[in-house]
């Protein structure tokens, strides 16, 4: 790969807030750093005017960087995303103008699978329910019958997608003596060994599965992944938790699926339209609902602003970054 040249004064935008030592790295090694002090989303407006000169880009998940914004970009030599997906990003898009696209894999890993598994015990044993029953003085006595749950030990436990995270979710299956299942393009030899997992097909996992967790990335191919037909072939106490990428769920057929009762319930930190949610999933108690806090830990999100801040420094300086999505970018990098 050829160095690429910069001049003293290269421009880097950074979309959000972020840790001081991300920014203390950033300034350090870029001529300057621009960054935008509201936490909300950038405006398609905002975006398209601070990128038009920028040498490098610190991107969140929440940064809609399609081909109109690419094609705004003059200088720009690399997006270094702030997530592990990055899916928001028109990477082919990006690769065919010569700009590098980086992630963040790693270093949330074990953070998603600690909130993987507090979605699954709050959604099997109903603890935002009983939360709330209780805060209302509804609470008179113990009961025989009172919010009973579903059991998590001893039962099966499904994973859609065994990368990362899947993995570490996995791992801790093993405390609750779970029978762990995987679909996923790729063997993971580790939880077969570990776990005792087995790798079965999408079908009969969702078949047999007592808790099915979501670990894929999102694509063409894993959009929609689990619609009416998929949730039909579910067992009627099955519990649906979703970590990962939102549209990978079809939304309004796991709302209808939910209401009917068809499963039991489910648990999502992420949504189809994020972060519009449709009114009537908000007043289901079968349903938990989490604010796409799967990462949030500050040890956590400070991992990943660094480790986003080295990449689009490596970048800049004619390094290739640690984690480089597009490494085909390499033959035309300008």
């Amino acid at each position: 790969m050829a160095t690429i040249k910069l001049k003293p004064s290269s421009s880097v935008y950074v979309t959000t807030p972020i840790p001081r030592e991300a920014l203390k790295l950033l300034k350090k090694h870029c001529g300057e750093v621009r960054l935008c002090k509201d936490h909300q989303a950038l405006t398609k407006q905002r975006l398209l005017k601070e990128v038009r000169d920028a040498d490098g880009l610190f991107s969140l998940l929440t940064d809609k960087i399609d081909e109109p914004a690419i094609k705004r970009m003059k200088r720009m030599k690399v997006i270094a995303n702030c997530a592990v997906g990055f899916d928001n990003i028109d990477v082919a898009a990006a690769t065919r103008r010569g700009i590098m696209v980086t992630n963040t894999p790693g270093v949330l890993t074990e953070a998603t699978a600690d909130l993987t598994w507090a979605l699954i015990l709050a959604v099997a044993r109903r603890i935002p329910e009983a939360d709330r029953f209780f805060r209302a003085g509804k609470f008179k006595e113990w009961q025989l019958f009172l919010m009973l749950g579903a059991p998590v030990f001893g039962r099966t436990l499904g994973l859609i997608g065994a990368g990362r995270v899947g993995t570490a979710v996995a791992l801790r299956a093993k405390g609750f003596q779970m029978k762990v299942l995987y679909s996923d393009t790729f063997r993971n030899e580790r939880i077969e060994k570990e776990a005792s997992a087995q790798r079965v097909t999408l079908q009969t996992l969702l078949r047999r599965a007592d808790v099915i967790s979501i670990h894929a990335p999102l694509d063409k191919d894993t959009y929609h992944l689990i619609g009416d037909r998929e949730l039909a072939m579910m067992k009627p106490s099955a519990l649906l938790v979703n970590t990962a990428r939102g549209e990978i769920i079809d939304e309004k057929a796991l709302i209808g699926a939910l209401r009917a009762r068809r499963i039991a319930g489910a648990g999502l930190d992420v949504y189809e339209y994020e972060p519009k949610v449709p009114a009537i999933l908000k007043t289901l108690p079968n349903v938990v609902l989490l604010p796409h806090i799967g990462s949030a830990t500050l040890e956590t999100r400070t991992q990943m602003a660094l480790l986003a801040a080295k990449n689009l420094v490596a970048a800049l300086e004619g390094r290739i970054p640690p984690n480089l999505v597009n490494p085909e970018v390499l033959k035309n990098v300008r």
